[in-house]
């Protein structure tokens, strides 16, 4: 009896011993699940706690008398806004204007963008010089982040861009009702600037759509017609065995090495303006087109044979079979990869350093030659600045990037599940 009870005990014991190793293996799944969250939590929640302040800034509303004496109509932008300003501000605060202590403090407190707005008024209407003008402007950069609890009044006074005496300026004037917070729209509908206060995204945004649009239409046609013939049509010997080994390759270069193929070819040997959307657009392209290739071809494989078969019976040509029902049928991996692709290009970065995109572009871009910048790389131009209200932007620009990147992501998603369809 005890030796027929053996090998069930035998069994037994081994049973136990593999559901164990089930057990240890989920617990390590899971183990590995709850790391990556937890990393990629704190990476948001850094970036979050860094860069939701750059969302809200501090205005500052003065009366500023244009003085006339000072201003000459045939040549208004030649006056001294900012020092007007100034001295309204200190005749808010009742400290003496004749000090030139209190003079480049006040100055220090306020934007130039005040000055701007008082000029673009006197040209709009010349009629207010000599008459006080009621402005709103964005504080300066040390005064903003003072207001947003990023430097302390607990802080010694060297170790802080803003003295003693212009603290109690600042408190003196959010006591007094003259400094308001509220969204930052500017974030969004001006571009860089070299004020902290002043700098946004517009520029960037527009950029980078222009090299996307430049991207998709090279990209994803090249793509898509070079994979359908690899896949459907080409002949499969020795050289399409390279080519397609090479195009996986490719697919595994480092970034910057296009970049580098961008600098030497379109722009030291074809002449293309350097920083513009087009060279961005095309070096994109260039990496983004195996990833195309890659995943219709993947689209194309899962489409079942008997549709093909069953086109070719019925009479249908063998480009007619492909391009009527092979392709309409593989559209929704094609779609995805294609989107998936889109979405890895507007995030890279060392391609567009190489061809210049890393110089400062103070305006909107005008067209695809004209010098631009893209958001990867005003995030790199931000983050290597010296004030330190632009690192709040940085990480201000990196959660507009993320939030750009997730809604394409999301979009790919969505569309292959609702076009896809189960064999």
């Amino acid at each position: 009896m005890t030796d027929r009870l053996a090998p069930r005990a035998a069994v037994e014991r081994r049973l136990k011993q593999r559901h164990a190793a089930e057990r240890r293996f989920r617990l390590y799944g899971v183990l590995a699940i709850v790391v990556a969250v937890a990393f990629l939590a704190i990476l948001l929640g850094r970036i979050i706690e860094q860069g939701h302040s750059a969302f809200i800034t501090h205005s500052i509303t003065l009366d500023v008398a244009v003085d006339a004496s000072r201003v000459d109509p045939a040549y208004p932008q030649g006056a001294n806004y900012d020092q007007m300003a100034a001295e309204a501000l200190m005749a808010r605060l009742g400290v003496d204007a004749s000090d030139p202590q209190n003079a480049r403090a006040a100055r220090d407190l306020l934007s130039p963008d005040m000055g701007f707005q008082i000029l673009a008024r006197v040209r709009e209407d010349p009629s207010l010089v000599g008459r006080p003008v009621t402005v709103q402007a964005p504080v300066g950069d040390g005064a903003d982040l003072y207001y947003k609890h990023e430097i302390r009044r607990e802080t010694p006074e060297d170790q802080r861009v803003l003295s003693d005496l212009q603290i109690s300026w600042l408190d003196q004037l959010e006591a007094e009702g003259l400094v308001t917070s509220h969204f930052n729209s500017g974030l969004f509908t001006r571009s860089d600037s070299t004020q902290p206060e002043t700098a946004g995204l517009l520029g960037a945004i527009v950029g980078s759509a222009l090299m996307l649009i430049v991207t998709a239409l090279l990209s994803i046609p090249i793509g898509v017609l070079a994979a359908v013939y690899l896949e459907e049509f080409a002949p499969k010997n020795r050289l399409t065995q390279i080519i397609e080994v090479n195009i996986n390759n490719l697919a595994a270069v480092p970034s910057i090495v296009y970049g580098l193929l961008g600098l030497a070819v379109f722009i030291g040997w074809m002449g293309l303006p350097r920083s513009s959307p087009l060279v961005g657009g095309i070096v994109l392209s260039l990496m983004a087109m195996p990833t195309v290739i890659i995943a219709t071809r993947a689209a194309l494989k899962a489409v079942p044979p008997s549709i093909r078969d069953a086109a070719l019976a019925l009479g249908a040509s063998r480009t007619q079979a492909v391009f009527s029902h092979v392709l309409p049928l593989a559209m929704p991996g094609v779609m995805t990869g294609s989107i998936i692709s889109m979405a890895h290009a507007l995030g890279e970065t060392a391609p567009l350093l190489m061809i210049g995109m890393v110089s400062f572009v103070p305006g909107v871009p005008e067209g695809f030659l004209s010098a631009s910048s893209a958001l990867p790389t005003q995030i790199f131009i931000w983050e290597n600045a010296a004030e330190v209200a632009f690192h709040e932007r940085t990480a201000a620009a990196i959660l507009v990037l993320l939030v750009f990147m997730v809604v394409m992501n999301a979009v790919a998603i969505v569309l292959r599940r609702r076009l896809e369809r189960r064999w």
